[in-house]
């Protein structure tokens, strides 16, 4: 007999296990009992896509609908929502090549199955077992430490539609992209992403990070800014220009009113430019203030709504420093310390350590990355319906960077890809079991967290690689337990939400 499984609820209705059952795997030679959500299988699976591993495993061959169960037991395990439970079901009792299915029903009557250990690493959809259910969820479960998180989907193309206006954007946990437009054939230590920018955008990315140089730098009637990351061109088939990319960005959010882009831009390259020139560019040729969001303030969802909200990395024009009644231009971020585990400046926060020479300091950048996880969910701020005391009103800032990204150009094993490969499905374990659980863990369940649990702008490379999302998604749930909850407008009560929303930002398979 094995240990008993933890089950974490990370949606905002609460559910109830009523029915275990067992089942023997329908092909014990192929059953890997470690084979689903695993650090060290999720590795296997995804360097697998890439090319990069011969050694990965069969998963567990999934029940058909015929399959028999060798028991069955009513049970009563309440789970309230963002909370976390050691159940007492073992999850085998015969031997290790066993299937634990799990029944669960909702408040208002619907009831969802899912079966562990999972088919494959990733994220799979709880079955619903009664018509037209009003909630959809999925899970990702860790064989390791026998551990099942649940969270709800909902509609990746616009999920800042839940939210209201009045929301800081510094309340929301918002997946981002390294390096985001270098997804073409380039060289490996250039390209970090997988996918297309406009594709992130329909996967729920919302903060894109831009590195740019002027063409014609001297030229003021010239809008030419290349692409770049470092000083090499993003693509080996050809320059790529940022006017193409804002006019990918504005066609999604003309599709999509009601979301936002928050992007980050720098200068690098090879060229002679200056930042005072780059911002020239941009304040003359691009930001408009009809699609884009300049001030120097951290907007409300509302105010940023079908704009793309300017992070700058650069120093502006001495004509720039007068905008906005002399508070100056766009959000300021222009000079964080380099390969910081953690500095404040100007409107960011940020754990950008990105000097991992040697693979050994892959464990080292995963350590880091959740100490910022952790700094984000300390934090409060405000939301909409909740009054905060006049004379010492709740900031609306900073925006917790969060980049997950490192990289080493002279040594392959610290390529973008191999250390994503090793660091997202760490930190993605990390969020679904340790994020927001308390100084005593899960074992100590009276443990209040103190902060609203976001996790931030996580700021990845690599997301989206053969349709896996699932690290965005996980990142994402944080908005609606920094947000929803303190605002009271979550209906615990029944199993719908009051505006009939679907909770997690979003969640994919």
């Amino acid at each position: 007999m094995s240990g008993p499984i933890t089950i974490r609820n990370l949606t905002a209705q609460p559910l109830t296990v009523k029915l275990v059952e067992r089942y023997e795997a329908p092909n014990p030679k192929d059953f890997q009992p470690n084979g689903g959500f695993s650090m060290s299988n999720l590795t296997s699976n995804f360097t697998t896509l890439l090319g990069n591993n011969s050694t990965s495993r069969p998963s567990v061959t999934a029940l058909n609908d015929k399959s028999q169960s060798f028991t069955k037991q009513d049970v009563d395990v309440r789970m309230e929502p963002f909370s976390t439970h050691k159940t007492e079901i073992s999850t085998t009792e015969r031997g290790p090549t066993e299937i634990l299915r799990l029944t669960l029903q909702g408040d208002g009557g619907g009831k969802w199955r899912i079966d562990t250990p999972t088919p494959s690493a990733a994220s799979q959809s709880l079955v619903p077992l009664t018509p037209d259910p009003k909630h959809d969820y999925t899970a990702v479960y860790n064989p390791a430490d026998q551990f099942l998180a649940i969270i709800e989907t909902t509609d990746l193309h616009s999920w800042m539609k839940e939210f209201k206006d009045e929301t800081p954007l510094s309340a929301l946990s918002i997946p981002g992209t390294h390096n985001s437009p270098t997804h073409h054939k380039a060289l490996m230590s250039v390209r970090c992403q997988a996918v297309s920018p406009k594709e992130q955008l329909e996967n729920g990315v919302r903060f894109f990070d831009i590195r740019v140089q002027p063409v014609k730098p001297d030229d003021p009637k010239d809008d030419g800014l290349a692409l770049v990351h470092g000083a090499f061109p993003i693509s080996l088939t050809g320059p790529k220009r940022f006017r193409d990319l804002v006019n990918t960005v504005q066609d999604f959010l003309r599709e999509n009113p009601s979301e936002t882009l928050i992007m980050s831009l720098k200068r690098e390259g090879t060229g002679n430019a200056t930042d005072q020139q780059l911002s020239d560019i941009l304040k003359d040729h691009y930001t408009n203030p009809e699609q884009w969001w300049t001030q120097p303030q951290i907007p409300s969802l509302g105010e940023a709504r079908g704009k793309i909200v300017l992070v700058r990395r650069f120093v502006t024009s001495d004509r720039l420093k007068g905008e906005w009644d002399g508070r100056g231009w766009g959000l300021n971020a222009e000079n964080w310390a380099y390969n910081t585990p953690d500095c404040s400046y100007g409107h960011v926060r940020v754990q950008d350590f990105c000097e991992v020479l040697e693979t050994e300091n892959i464990d080292k950048k995963i350590g880091l990355c959740c100490d910022h996880f952790e700094r984000a969910a300390a934090v409060i701020c405000p939301v909409p319906g909740v009054t905060t005391d006049s004379n010492n009103p709740v900031p609306d800032g900073p925006l917790y960077l969060n980049f997950l990204s490192a990289s080493n150009f002279w040594k392959v094993g610290c390529w973008p890809d191999r250390i994503a490969a090793k660091l997202n499905p760490a930190v993605t374990n990390f969020l679904c079991q340790k994020h927001e659980v308390g100084d005593k863990g899960v074992d100590a369940p009276g443990e209040e967290f103190q902060g609203d649990g976001g996790v931030g702008i996580v700021v990845c490379d690599w997301v989206g690689n053969n349709g896996d999302w699932d690290l965005a998604a996980v990142e994402a749930e944080g908005s609606w337990m920094a947000v929803d909850d303190r605002s009271g407008s979550r209906n615990h009560d029944s199993d719908c939400h009051p505006d009939g929303m679907s909770i997690s930002p979003f969640f994919v398979e």
